[in-house]
């Protein structure tokens, strides 16, 4: 059982950064493939990134590439989301998830065995 908790997550006006962080109670966290994940109200829930387990793969939505940066630290059992120049359309309630089906980084969400409970960001115009 992994247990993730995510935070970081608040309200800021658009352009500013947030950095998301998850931690994650697995002993053996450095096997897990993570993801972030997004909702936002009266939408489907929709990839955001996600890390192999070394870090040596890394994929994001089209909608975040060149903006968000995910990363990792297998020695603190951590993951991150920054996020720069921030848009309203990211708001969103985010979350964290560990896979332990898939040694690549996937957008699928039916790969991923556990999820956080999420931390909520709000972007004002």
């Amino acid at each position: 059982q992994v247990q993730l908790v995510e935070s970081g997550g608040g309200l800021v006006q658009a352009g500013y950064s947030l950095r998301l962080s998850c931690a994650a109670s697995a002993r053996t966290f450095s096997s897990y493939t993570m993801g972030w994940f997004r909702q936002a109200p009266r939408k489907e829930r929709e990839f955001v990134a996600a890390i192999s387990w070394r870090g040596g793969n890394i994929w994001y939505a089209d909608s975040v590439k060149g903006r968000f940066t995910v990363s990792r630290d297998n020695a603190k059992n951590m993951v991150y989301l920054q996020m720069n120049s921030l848009k309203p359309e990211d708001t969103a309630v985010y979350y964290c998830a560990a896979s332990s089906k898939y040694a690549y980084a996937s957008a699928r969400h039916d790969l991923y065995d556990y999820w956080g409970q999420g931390t909520q960001v709000t972007v004002s115009s």
